[in-house]
């Protein structure tokens, strides 16, 4: 299995941001998306995603710290490649029986027409009133 260094996206025009908590920790198996460690600016605190799925083997930084973009948060064991093949042959005993099921959900879809959805209408009256005050706003108005 590889080893994964997973390490701060672009977090906007935030440079040396501080982290505030660790979300994770050594052993913790996560998911690519999930939140790691949350970091605070002077204007704004965000959660920081993982990038790739694995088991947490290293966190590289400390509550406290000050990080950047492309500064390393944490190394990561990645899940194997035997997750990633597992599905293609899923896929492919599904997409076989498919073509013998396919001739008759292609005679059922012409014999029923459907409908779009139908406009409501609205036969009530109106009663709203508005004054209405512009001030100048534009030069010499």
């Amino acid at each position: 299995m590889a080893l994964i260094e997973v390490k701060v996206p672009d977090i906007g025009d935030f440079k040396d941001v501080a982290v505030i908590e660790l979300l994770v920790k050594p052993g913790d198996v996560i998911k690519a998306d999930q939140s790691l460690v949350t970091v605070e600016s002077d204007k704004a605190s965000m959660e920081i995603p993982s990038s790739a799925a694995g088991t947490v083997k290293e966190i590289l930084v400390r509550v406290g710290d000050k990080v950047s973009e492309g500064s390393a948060l944490l190394v990561l064991e990645g899940q194997g490649e035997s997750g990633n093949t597992a599905p293609p042959p899923a896929s492919a005993a599904a997409t076989a029986p498919a073509p013998a099921t396919a001739p008759v959900a292609v005679a059922a879809t012409p014999a029923t027409p459907t409908q779009g959805p139908v406009a409501s209408s609205y036969a009530g009256g109106s009663d709203l009133q508005c004054d209405l005050l512009v001030l100048g706003g534009g030069p010499g108005g």
